[in-house]
């Protein structure tokens, strides 16, 4: 995708995106990785809620960890905050660390991923944090910290060794780290 500040979208791409012709579809997401901009996003991830086709989400997988362009991650985050798309919070998580966009603005969606969903979205969301990079402030240091800290003696084995690890990278990202450091 490119970065463009266009808001217009193609009728004609949407339509062909949600074509009942797997090789229609397929051939509209390939079309956006090379023309399309990030106002795609929400009819994009709509068609990962909505298609049965393994193939089309596949691609859009593919599709979402190769964004490169910041202007991404607000569609990316209303997205998995929103509850309608529970079921395709895996690939869409996962997306955020894969495309490497900087999604540290929003350490506490991603730590609530973690605490509140299952234990792979718990661990797609592990690894957003863990490749986090800036600075936090002391005080969401310490409220994150306490959050993380409540949720380990819920968990179970699995999601307490990932809840162990983020109270001892969050520190670290108080103090500030470079990308791909931890």
């Amino acid at each position: 995708m490119k970065t463009e500040t266009s808001k217009k979208i193609s009728a004609q791409i949407i339509e062909q995106l949600n074509s009942t012709n797997v090789n229609t579809s397929i051939q509209a997401i390939s079309n956006l990785k090379e023309n399309g901009n990030v106002n795609y996003i929400p009819a994009l991830v709509e068609l990962l809620h909505t298609t049965q086709h393994p193939e089309v989400k596949a691609q859009l997988r593919v599709l979402f960890s190769e964004i490169k362009q910041t202007e991404a991650v607000p569609f990316l985050i209303e997205a998995i905050e929103n509850k309608k798309y529970n079921n395709e919070l895996q690939p869409l998580v996962s997306a955020c660390w894969e495309n490497g966009l900087d999604f540290s603005m929003h350490l506490s969606l991603f730590i609530n991923l973690v605490i509140e969903h299952e234990l792979m979205v718990a661990f797609e969301a592990y690894t957003v944090i863990t490749n986090m990079s800036g600075k936090i402030s002391k005080e969401i240091l310490e409220k994150e910290s306490a959050r993380l800290k409540d949720a380990f003696f819920q968990a179970d084995d699995q999601k307490k060794e990932l809840i162990h690890d983020l109270l001892h990278f969050l520190p670290d990202f108080e103090r500030g780290i470079e990308p791909q450091a931890y």
